[in-house]
């Protein structure tokens, strides 16, 4: 197997009626690129890890992990992200309600020069009315307050820099806060619209209690994070100097 550009992270739990129908979703739409995928099966009590165990005895690009208890969206992602091995990580949930043929528009988009995170934007949502309010107070919470210019950070669909993601601070919950965390280091982010599916089997794992009221706290958290951060802050030595000096000198040397 080539060494993959881009490591595709899928946090899943309980998702054994989704997970087939989105790999064969993400293979299809990554068939002309070197990718690998990540499932962290976290703590599922159904036949996900079987699932996931028998695929990857046929598809090297495959590579399962799991949490014997739930350790949650967060750890799963950051996880994956340290064992990843691409140079650009996307992210998806594993309900299947993000759809892979957005992977190609949003990876195109984040090799464009200076962009860190493309975040997607679930213009039309395809979920019950009260998992969209509770989504849409929560964002505009956090919206008010961070400032971080992202219209939906709660979209599962991400495409980021891998050493990017990983300078970021580890907590439970980052996950809903990755594109404030990257503007407190000086990236830019970006935000796509993205196509939204009605879950196929299973049930969501989130309401309002676990969008909006735990995560005030977090917001604080980040809210002080980021008036604490002094990144980004360009370090120069001797011989970086030295060799801007020369760099110049050869723009400024005249030939007969």
């Amino acid at each position: 197997m080539p060494q993959p550009s881009l490591s595709i992270l899928i946090p899943a739990k309980d998702e054994a009626g989704n997970l087939t129908q989105l790999l064969d979703e993400i293979d299809a739409a990554l068939s002309d690129e070197a990718y690998e995928i990540l499932v962290v099966d976290d703590g599922s009590t159904d036949t996900t890890w079987t699932l996931l165990s028998q695929r990857a005895a046929s598809d090297v690009r495959l590579r399962p992990l799991r949490h014997m208890r739930s350790a949650g969206q967060s750890t799963s992602l950051w996880q994956a992200a340290w064992a990843a091995r691409g140079t650009w990580l996307a992210t998806l949930d594993g309900d299947g309600q993000n759809d892979p043929a957005d992977l190609p528009r949003l990876y195109d988009k984040a090799r464009q020069e200076g962009i860190t995170l493309v975040n997607g934007h679930r213009v039309l949502r395809r979920d019950t009315w009260f998992t969209k309010f509770s989504s849409r107070v929560a964002n505009r919470v956090r919206s008010t307050l961070l400032k971080d210019d992202t219209p939906d950070t709660g979209c599962g669909l991400k495409v980021i820099r891998r050493d990017a993601f990983l300078a970021l601070p580890y907590f439970d919950h980052m996950h809903r806060f990755i594109p404030a965390l990257i503007l407190a280091q000086g990236g830019r982010c970006v935000s796509v619209p993205v196509n939204h599916r009605p879950r196929g089997a299973g049930k969501s794992h989130y309401g309002l209690n676990n969008r909006l009221w735990v995560g005030l706290v977090d917001i604080i958290g980040v809210m002080w994070l980021r008036r604490r951060s002094r990144l980004p802050a360009p370090l120069e030595s001797e011989a970086s100097k030295a060799l801007e000096h020369d760099t110049s000198g050869l723009h400024t040397k005249e030939h007969p």
